[in-house]
């Protein structure tokens, strides 16, 4: 048998920030929002893909922390080492920017790391041999 990943869920504190923060910062569409026992949870998709992949957010996390020797990460493919200046810039501008932006050999490229509103690690790269780009 052979799996397909399909998802990716977190349990998250504050879910419209987090919504927000995947919408303005990488791009993604809300694709679903189902209500249950009061609390909603949230589907999200990079464009055209929510039959591939999706986001989900729940509600009630305790938040995010991880120590400085953890790199868990959720990765973005971006096209271009303009967009992860961009990127860099705007979450500089945010308070948001973790990890400024480094060039390392292939495979890891071109990147930059930023804090969601949960404290998810996550990183915007261009020149990896992963995604679309």
């Amino acid at each position: 048998m052979m799996a397909c990943l399909t998802h990716i869920a977190l349990h998250v504190k504050d879910v419209a920030s987090c919504v927000t923060f995947y919408q303005d910062y990488a791009g993604m569409e809300l694709v679903r929002e189902r209500h249950v026992n009061g609390k909603d949870i949230i589907w999200l998709a990079e464009p055209g893909k929510a039959k591939q992949f999706i986001f989900v957010l729940l509600p009630g996390g305790p938040g995010h922390q991880q120590s400085s020797m953890d790199f868990s990460h959720l990765g973005f493919a971006l096209a271009s080492k303009q967009q992860v200046d961009a990127i860099a810039n705007k979450a500089k501008s945010d308070g948001r920017l973790l990890w400024p932006v480094k060039e390392e050999p292939y495979p890891v490229g071109y990147y930059c790391g930023v804090l969601d509103p949960d404290g998810n690690r996550v990183e915007f790269s261009y020149g990896q041999p992963l995604g679309d780009s």
